[in-house]
């Protein structure tokens, strides 16, 4: 974009500011919530900054019915949170209120512009949110309501995370106690995500155990679990034969087996409450209108889709008609700080004010892609190439199918290999041509 068009977007940027502030003074009053676990503080402003309205409420039914009581006389009018999401969120829109939410940067600056010496309270925040939204608020985005099954989805999807999550601190702590009394199974079994591998540990839990039962169970065993593969199970009974040369002592022994068949029953659960969240989410993405739309993407599979699909959701108005939105909420964009006129005086960084659960799941998912399109191994190996690392690589790539996701979510059309690759052709793309090259 050269200057002149870059002076015209300006111009066209303020003169949207100043029709939006003409049409923001009308609103009848100004509040901000500052939230917390059992109280809330409530302040409400006039539009000349007047404080009309200063009173807490409890976190209960009667708090907010208090709440209702107190804003029925000023209608629906805008609203102030340090959140997006939440049970506070949640009674504001329920409320009737326009709620604005104010990102946790932001929100300490305006706090500052406050109280410059840095005292803080919840009276004090609240006041300097609802302030801030009267001077500024015409720049800032509302939060609309959202269609209830994106709602559910997004909260499984990230429930589920969490507890592949707790799994993952579950068996890096067995792993780590295997280390100190039972070498030889971590040796024998590489993946300890593995139902097998925990089915191993309740059949023989400690070295001696595993040398009284002998070679006839242990291939009884690698049998009916199907691991005995060409040369697996040979190697394994070899391991399981000098078991008891290089374990733990005696206390150790009975101390740190009996904390892995803990940690083992608390894996079996998890693995069962994750089959029941894999269920319930499939079911719902299956019922949503673009469940064909992220399902196409080459990689995302039954796991990936529904989390993107969640995170970015069906609002087609929430990014303003520009993908650079969508690629900064995921992260992808970096951050660039300049200084001067020089180059040497600019800075790039990444972007870690960001949406974490967006850019986990495209992150997966490029990673996913490598295998199953040929333009992103093309894209990601040429970035390898100039040293950059595999995050480096991974964030470039994700940048690019942000855009190309998005124009599928606009046109809500499914991904189509070859017509990206006519696309590629119709335009010259460089990607392209290092795949012809």
């Amino acid at each position: 974009m050269d200057g002149r068009a870059k002076r015209r977007k300006s111009q066209k940027q303020q003169q949207k500011t100043m029709n939006d502030s003409t049409q923001w003074q009308p609103h009848r009053a100004f509040g901000a919530l500052d939230w917390a676990s059992e109280k809330h503080s409530v302040i409400v402003v006039n539009p000349a900054g007047k404080v009309i309205e200063d009173f807490e409420i409890e976190h209960s039914a009667l708090g907010w019915k208090k709440f209702r009581e107190k804003l029925q006389p000023y209608g629906s009018i805008p609203f102030a949170i340090e959140t997006s999401q939440g049970v506070a969120v949640e009674q504001l829109l329920e409320a009737g209120m326009l709620v604005y939410p104010l990102n946790p940067k932001s929100a300490q600056a305006y706090r500052e512009r406050k109280a410059p010496s840095g005292v803080k309270d919840d009276r004090l925040d609240a006041w300097s949110f609802a302030d801030a939204l009267r001077v500024d608020g015409q720049d800032w985005k509302a939060l609309r309501p959202e269609e209830p099954l994106i709602k559910a989805l997004r909260l499984l999807c990230r429930d589920e995370v969490t507890l592949i999550e707790q799994r993952t601190a579950f068996v890096n702590q067995l792993r780590h106690a295997l280390a100190e009394y039972y070498p030889a199974a971590l040796e024998a079994f590489e993946e300890w995500t593995s139902v097998s591998a925990w089915m191993f540990l309740q059949r023989f839990p400690t070295p001696e155990l595993l040398a009284q039962a002998g070679k006839g169970q242990w291939q009884k065993f690698l049998h009916s679990r199907r691991l005995w593969g060409s040369d697996q199970g040979p190697r394994r009974m070899e391991i399981f034969a000098h078991a008891t040369q290089f374990a733990g002592t005696a206390p150790t022994v009975k101390a740190k087996s009996l904390l892995a068949l803990s940690l083992v029953q608390m894996l079996f659960t998890i693995e069962k409450q994750l089959a029941l969240y894999r269920q319930q989410i499939e079911a719902l993405f299956a019922r949503h209108p673009d469940h064909d739309l992220f399902g196409s993407l080459p990689g995302a599979g039954p796991k990936i889709a529904p989390r993107l699909l969640s995170e970015i959701g069906d609002d087609r108005q929430r990014f303003g008609g520009d993908p650079q939105n969508l690629q900064c909420l995921a992260g992808s964009a970096p951050v660039t700080k300049r200084s001067g006129k020089q180059r040497k005086y600019w800075h790039v960084h990444q972007r870690w004010a960001c949406d974490k659960h967006l850019r986990h799941a495209i992150h997966l998912f490029a990673e996913q892609s490598l295998s199953r399109c040929a333009w992103a191994e093309i894209y990601y190996h040429h970035h390898r190439q100039k040293n950059q690392s595999h995050a480096n690589a991974l964030r470039r790539l994700s940048h690019r199918w942000l855009k190309i996701i998005y124009q599928m979510w606009i046109d809500r059309t499914p991904y189509n290999a070859e017509l990206h690759h006519r696309n590629q052709l119709q335009h010259g793309s460089w990607v392209f041509q290092l795949q012809q090259s």
